[in-house]
């Protein structure tokens, strides 16, 4: 995992996300997942992209079941844009890097 990249747990989630003063993307993944597989490089460019910018992080969903159940994450890959604590976009499935970038540089 690139070194932009925050792994999350449920215990660290609400002071990154919703602490946050700047803009935070959280991809909600697990490693079985191969359309998670396929977005990780994107999520790592986008990180890279927005370093000092904005938060990119990333969810373990077997580990963090509660925070996966609380935002009712039902199918992943699933990413959620938070600014301010709350959610801006939500996308399900992959997605193009042009989108989570121009979402994020709305918010900055």
């Amino acid at each position: 995992m690139a070194g932009n990249v925050i792994e999350l747990s449920d215990a660290s989630f609400d002071e990154m996300v919703h602490n946050a003063t700047e803009p935070v993307l959280v991809d909600f993944w697990a490693p079985w997942c191969g359309p998670c597989r396929m977005l990780a490089p994107i999520i790592e460019q986008v990180a890279e992209e927005f370093a000092g910018k904005a938060k990119v992080c990333k969810l373990n969903t077997d580990q963090a079941r509660d925070t996966a159940v609380e935002f009712g994450i039902s199918a992943i890959p699933t990413l959620i844009l938070f600014k301010g604590g709350q959610i801006q976009k939500k996308w399900v499935g992959l997605t193009s890097k042009k989108d989570i970038s121009d979402n994020i540089s709305k918010l900055l």
